[in-house]
């Protein structure tokens, strides 16, 4: 009878602990995350064209193209590996150079405007279209991920689970601030039917 009260008494232990709880969790994180850096990827890819198209018709708007190719530069240089998740620091440097990216952009579609011609170019009109798609996916996929960093950090300051997470070496991971996710929430505007935005200073 004692050693069955042990067993029962281990499995209550081990299975009320979290450990699996955190490590399905941070999973799910990785997951979220992945897509992130997907659809931020599948955006950078559209900006060479994007640029290219813009230069045959604007070529004279050297500053904006630069600014655009320069955000796209510094977004490349840096290693969003999993592991950034585990440096708030690096993560804000990452989210920083994306916000970066969407403000150049802004910028470029906003010279669009000047141009009939490059707006009627269907190739420039695809690009847009690619583009709008990509922002709101990269939307859909932030809000994934700030929902499993949410659920997981949740978990890691919890008792019991903050227990299992210390022995582990389990911490909370950065998500959006609000800051942040305010530079960056907003995608370009491609809908060249209606009068294109003012774009605020420093953006």
């Amino acid at each position: 009878m004692f050693r069955w009260l042990i067993i029962l008494f281990m499995t209550t232990v081990l299975s009320g602990c979290g450990y699996n709880t955190l490590q399905s969790t941070d999973e799910n994180i990785k997951a979220a995350w992945a897509e992130v850096l997907n659809q931020y990827q599948r955006r950078a890819d559209l900006v060479p064209n994007l640029v290219n198209v813009v230069k045959g018709y604007a070529a004279h708007e050297k500053d904006v193209l630069t600014q655009v190719t320069e955000a796209r530069a510094r977004v490349g240089a840096i290693q969003a590996t999993p592991e950034l998740l585990n440096d708030e620091e690096a993560f804000r440097k990452f989210i920083a150079a994306q916000g970066q990216m969407t403000s150049a952009i802004s910028r470029l579609l906003v010279v669009a405007e000047n141009y009939p011609q490059l707006k009627a170019d269907s190739l420039f009109r695809d690009l847009q279209a690619q583009l709008e798609g990509t922002e709101n996916r990269i939307t859909v996929a932030r809000n994934r991920y700030i929902g499993a960093v949410r659920e997981y950090n949740i978990i890691v300051r919890s008792f019991p689970t903050n227990l299992t997470a210390m022995i582990f070496g389990h911490k909370t991971k950065p998500s959006f601030t609000v800051e942040n996710e305010k530079a960056i929430s907003e995608p370009p505007k491609v809908d060249f039917g209606a009068p294109a935005p003012a774009i605020a200073p420093g953006r």
